[in-house]
């Protein structure tokens, strides 16, 4: 079984821990793709970074801070603390040391002329990942953010990573606009992934700063739509609480109210023109399955708190199941 992931965050590594106990995948022989977000990418201090790209890889590679949630594990920050006492700028962003190394190898291949997703393929394989890893392009695009000015009261646009990390996503957003992605085109193998994929997952990633940029990109969307898998979602809300980070923040900028079936409603049944045909919730929302389902989607409620590996592996084997029943 051949199964693409679109994905984003901490949220999605730790479900696609998950995924590939559930597949078998392995890095001789992966069963899983992985089309990553990289409208959060930012260019600091001469470096590339590419946080969920890395997230991702490092979660799988057995590389990541489980605490932290992001990062390298063992992680030191002597560069960063150098760096402040330099007073170089910005100084509200955290790279850590063995993290900066990823990113001068990174940094050093793109402007020698290679491709993100080449470099990407090159940097993967250091850690041995299970799954292949695409980023959804390899042009630049990034993910901003719209807000009101707090000096002049005027709107201005910020890059989603000053918004979220600086800013705590504290300063109302306006609205989220993805840079670039009108001109950008998919990295090679991401529309292959997602028309010879048996199942397509939409994990518990942020809708609007993780799925939406990749969706962005012309040719993306449609190719989804039009795709033979079935396409399963995990709600990435629990509770009308996010599981991790701050996306009601963001879903408040869209006119879409914190729940697991608001957000079901926003993505849409894909028999209508949306995405989905079907979306796993937590128990703590199954009594939301019945207005889920009368939008058209098949709807499963199970424990989806990725406490321990072996919820991530049971959401991930019901994704599996699901899309096996509901393939065209």
């Amino acid at each position: 079984m051949q199964v693409t992931v679109l994905a984003g965050g901490i949220g999605a590594a730790r479900f696609l821990r998950g995924l590939v106990s559930a597949t078998g995948s392995t890095h001789d022989k992966p069963s899983v793709t992985v089309i990553g977000n990289t409208g959060d990418d930012i260019r600091l201090f001469g470096l590339q970074i590419c946080p969920d790209l890395d997230s991702v890889m490092y979660t799988l590679g057995g590389g990541a801070d489980e605490e932290r949630g992001w990062g390298r594990a063992n992680e030191s920050f002597t560069v960063l603390e150098e760096l402040r006492g330099y007073g170089a700028k910005p100084d509200w962003f955290g790279l850590g040391d063995r993290d900066i190394a990823t990113h001068l190898v990174r940094t050093q291949a793109l402007d020698a002329g290679y491709r993100l997703s080449t470099v990407t393929a090159g940097l993967c394989e250091r850690w041995q990942l299970p799954v292949s890893l695409i980023p959804m392009t390899d042009d630049r695009v990034e993910t901003h953010v719209v807000i009101d000015d707090p000096d002049t009261g005027q709107p201005a646009a910020i890059h989603f990573q000053e918004w979220w990390v600086r800013h705590r996503a504290a300063v109302a957003a306006r609205e989220f606009v993805y840079v670039g992605s009108d001109t950008a085109s998919p990295a090679p193998g991401v529309l292959e992934a997602i028309t010879t994929a048996d199942v397509i997952v939409l994990p518990p990633s942020n809708p609007v700063v993780s799925i939406a940029p990749i969706l962005s990109i012309p040719g993306i969307r449609d190719a989804i739509s039009q795709a033979a898998a079935a396409v399963v979602g995990v709600s990435p809300i629990v509770g009308g609480k996010p599981v991790r980070g701050m996306a009601d923040a963001c879903l408040s900028a869209i006119d879409v109210d914190t729940t697991s079936a608001a957000v079901a409603q926003h993505y849409g049944p894909r028999p209508e023109g949306g995405l989905l045909d079907a979306w796993i919730v937590d128990l703590a929302d199954a009594d939301a399955a019945p207005a889920i389902a009368d939008l058209g989607i098949r709807v499963e409620a199970m424990d989806t708190i990725f406490s321990n590996p072996g919820v991530a592996s049971n959401v991930a084997a019901s994704a599996l199941k699901i899309g096996s029943e509901l393939r065209r």
